[in-house]
């Protein structure tokens, strides 16, 4: 491990609720079983740790990941921009604090490096809130909801064949949870079509079926496969086109009776409202990571609410269960174990339902020994 920790320190005598330093560590986590999808591999889960002090000896911790590759790169620019501006500042002003961060890298902003970057400072100033004020953060951020449905996503690989489709989605359904997401994206529809229809035979009406084509598709083979879709009563059809697409997700939402997803690939707050305003979002899927931390992840979950959409967010199931329960627009929390290898907290699942921690701070325990085995820089 390098011999520098790459922490910065305020200068002596910084009390009270003053940043006084801040440590950024990168830990690669190998994932717990192969994922594969229609456009990628998971080939390692890089974790940006940032630990943030304040004068009076209260620390907050923070993350985000990338799934393979970039994970030096959000290192490099909280060390080399961002931690030096941090320091001094009242880590109470959570709002002005990113603000100012985004500002500082407006010249690499909206994209998902400066995003990542941003959460991991962000999740650490809320956890350090919700710490100072002794309450959990799915009440400190609006306590909507006690408890959120689980749906599960670890079962449902595109590389794995029909049969292990069945017995993994029939497994979910008889430890209570309340769905499954299975990857779609094969050569041909009626690929797809026929894992969904063997799976749907196997569970039942009943049980909550999703799909996930992870921005593999065109315009007009998204229209094609979702009419496949309809007769199996899929919850929601995930990821259909690039992100960027607006117009393209707009035509796909008018023409099929399955709700479009979208959000994990999304960055700002304003490309989801333009997602909202043109009626191209049945379900916003935004992840905290990836749209800079909380401050801004409340902010497009209240957009939703205000358009009638429900919020089911993206992977991160140890953070999003308590942010899914905090916003009104609450939907679903997706199960993907994320974080085990160098934690020590696990999140409560009774009757398919998650419990979000009742903790003070963001109810993560980090195991600091097995973030100093696993840490690369």
């Amino acid at each position: 491990m390098p011999s520098s920790t790459h922490a910065r320190t305020a200068t002596a005598g910084a009390a009270g609720t003053t940043i006084k330093r801040i440590e950024t560590r990168l830990v690669n986590i190998e994932p717990e079983t192969l994922r594969t999808d229609a456009s990628q591999t998971f080939v390692r889960q890089e974790t940006i740790l940032v630990t943030i002090e304040t004068g009076d000896g209260l620390r907050g911790t923070g993350y985000s990941y990338t799934i393979g590759s970039g994970g030096s790169s959000v290192v490099a620019l909280l060390r080399d921009h961002l931690e030096a501006g941090l320091i001094g500042r009242d880590a109470r002003d959570i709002e002005g604090i990113w603000g100012r961060m985004l500002a500082s890298t407006r010249a690499t902003a909206f994209g998902v490096l400066t995003s990542l970057a941003l959460a991991a400072v962000d999740t650490a100033l809320w956890d350090l809130r919700c710490l100072r004020a002794g309450e959990p953060l799915w009440r400190l951020a609006g306590g909507a909801h006690d408890r959120l449905p689980v749906y599960d996503t670890e079962g449902g690989w595109l590389h794995l064949p029909t049969d292990a489709l069945v017995e993994n989605v029939r497994a979910a359904k008889e430890r209570g949870l309340r769905g499954a997401k299975l990857k779609v994206g094969k050569p041909t529809a009626g690929e797809d079509a026929e894992r969904l229809t063997a799976v749907r035979a196997a569970v039942g009406p009943a049980f909550e079926l999703m799909v996930d084509a992870n921005q593999s598709l065109t315009g007009a083979e998204a229209v094609r496969r979702a009419r496949t879709y309809e007769p199996l009563d899929i919850a929601w059809f995930e990821e259909p086109l690039p992100a960027e697409d607006i117009a393209g997700h707009e035509r796909l939402a008018r023409s099929t009776s399955v709700p479009i997803a979208v959000g994990e690939s999304m960055y700002s707050v304003g490309h989801f409202a333009e997602y909202l305003r043109a009626g191209a979002a049945g379900i916003v899927q935004v992840d905290v990571a990836r749209v800079g931390g909380i401050t801004p992840w409340l902010k497009v979950a209240h957009a939703a609410e205000a358009f009638n959409v429900k919020v089911a967010p993206h992977f991160l199931m140890e953070l999003h269960a308590s942010l899914a329960c905090a916003v009104p627009a609450g939907m679903y929390v997706e199960h993907i174990p994320q974080l085990g290898a160098i934690t020590t907290s696990e999140l409560v699942i009774e009757d398919g339902a998650v419990i979000p921690p009742e903790t003070p701070g963001l109810g993560i325990t980090w195991n600091e020994e097995a973030i100093a085995d696993l840490r690369v820089a």
